[in-house]
């Protein structure tokens, strides 16, 4: 029994941090760039269930009565890349990924980071920089990765991330690509990783962003099967207890 009590709270925590993920979900649905979190889990190790009732020749023989599973635990948080949809926004400095990768960008302290989310800004050094103030990089013309520098030019950039200033070629995106596990949210829609990146073509709009790929309606289904699931296990401990504590009390009872 105590053993079934140990499953059915396993069971509760697993699904309270999958509620903390739909629920992180369901608050950035309308966060640019935002990709969905979900959880993976994993059974813990089977136990052996064991007893020595059957008797054969006056003696107790060892039966095997097969395996007991302990429960399911959080074995890593994984983040779904699929693409979110493309809307335009008519702003000059936005921009979408159309595809695989991430813009890079540059925090105050000189490390390189990444994000989806392509609502950029020029601040008053004329630096084109995220919603963080984070400067965003490029190639430049001798294909040096450095932060683009827009002043007061008219920007204009192709499908390729090609970018010219005032009609003279100046700098490319530098797209960052990953393999899976290799970045990870480090939060404020920014990623980090590890590893040196691979720079690699793909696709951008101007004057769009990108959406979350967030379904809420599938996030709400999940949601309530995840509910649901809470209080049948919740159930499950609350008999074992009440059983338990018969048990307890009942112990040198006399009659």
């Amino acid at each position: 029994m105590i053993r079934g009590l140990y499953t059915a709270v396993s069971g509760l925590i697993t699904e309270e941090a999958k509620q903390q993920s739909i629920t992180n979900n369901l608050a950035n649905a309308n966060t640019n760039g935002y990709k969905k979190e979900d959880l993976r889990f994993k059974d813990f190790k089977e136990a052996a269930m064991i007893n020595y009732d059957k008797v054969i020749n006056g003696r107790n023989t060892k039966q095997e009565l097969g395996n007991l599973s302990l429960g399911s635990k959080i074995d890593d948080v994984i983040v779904k890349f699929t693409q979110g949809a493309i809307v335009e926004t008519n702003n000059k400095t936005d921009f979408a990924i159309d595809g695989q990768g991430f813009f890079a960008v540059q925090d105050e302290n000189g490390r390189v980071l990444y994000t989806r989310d392509g609502s950029f800004k020029v601040d008053i050094q004329g630096n084109l920089v995220n919603s963080n103030g984070y400067k965003v990089l490029g190639f430049n013309q001798n294909n040096n990765l450095e932060t683009i520098k827009v002043g007061n030019d008219k920007i204009v950039c192709d499908s390729l991330g090609n970018i010219q200033l005032n009609g003279k070629n100046a700098y490319r995106f530098a797209f960052a690509g990953f393999n899976e596990g290799e970045i990870k949210k480090i939060g404020e829609n920014i990623y980090s990783s590890d590893k040196n990146p691979t720079f690699i073509n793909t696709h951008v709009k101007q004057e769009c962003i990108e959406k979350s790929n967030v379904n809420i309606i599938n996030e709400m289904i999940d949601m309530m099967t995840v509910m649901r699931n809470f209080e049948s296990n919740q159930r499950v401990v609350q008999t074992m207890d009440d059983t338990l504590g018969k048990l307890i009390s009942g112990v040198g009872e006399v009659r």
